[in-house]
């Protein structure tokens, strides 16, 4: 049976596979919160607890959130072993219907895609991890913004631009600062080993205290 909501989808997305991310964090997740002071942290869609054990191994209070049980079990596990499961909660929430509580000094949210979301329901996720955004903390947000070069046949996902999620955003020049809105090319091969290269976008916006 086909998947129809976003929890059938992703539980049976993880229970295809023992493991299906490396365990390491993303790599603009990285390269953007490296230099900032660790405080607490809202990781959205965090999958096996990749970004959250970087984070948490950095010294952030990390709420991680993902709408897949079986996956925030792997990451509970993975924190276990890493020692950080003292400063990671695991939080199930699809994030159309609920929204974790609190302000955060970073919001996190990597490659937040999904096949099953309806028109305009990522957007409002969006406008809902700025308001999480504590005054003088980070909003950070990568995306796909192509498919890979090599792919013939996409899937229908619609992928978005820097300028499209901050139009979603609507945020308040007064309130907000944007730091980084780049375009990253980086080399991705296909499944037989085929050359190709994908685009993401990144954005790091700070709200001003």
């Amino acid at each position: 049976m086909t998947a129809s909501t976003a929890e059938e989808y992703w539980e049976g997305f993880y229970r295809e596979r023992d493991k299906v991310w490396t365990g390491n964090p993303n790599p603009l997740l990285a390269r953007e919160a490296a230099g900032l002071v660790p405080g607490s942290a809202l990781d959205l869609g965090c999958g096996e607890g990749g970004d959250a054990l970087w984070l948490a191994g950095r010294g952030w209070r990390v709420l991680a959130v993902d709408v897949a049980e079986v996956a925030l079990r792997r990451g509970a596990a993975h924190a276990a072993d890493a020692g950080v499961a003292d400063r990671i909660t695991w939080e199930r929430h699809d994030l159309s219907r609920t929204f974790p509580e609190g302000a955060f000094d970073l919001v996190s949210a990597q490659f937040l895609h999904s096949p099953v979301a309806a028109d305009g329901e990522r957007d409002e996720i969006l406008r809902r991890a700025a308001a999480a955004v504590a005054p003088g903390g980070t909003l950070l947000l990568a995306a796909h913004s192509t498919f890979p070069t090599w792919m013939t046949d996409p899937p229908k996902i619609h992928l978005p631009t820097n300028a499209s999620q901050l139009e979603a955003l609507a945020l308040d020049p007064t309130e907000w600062t944007v730091l980084t809105a780049a375009l990253i090319d980086r080399d991705l091969p296909g499944p037989e080993g085929q050359p190709g290269t994908r685009t993401d976008s990144l954005l790091r916006i700070t709200r001003r205290k």
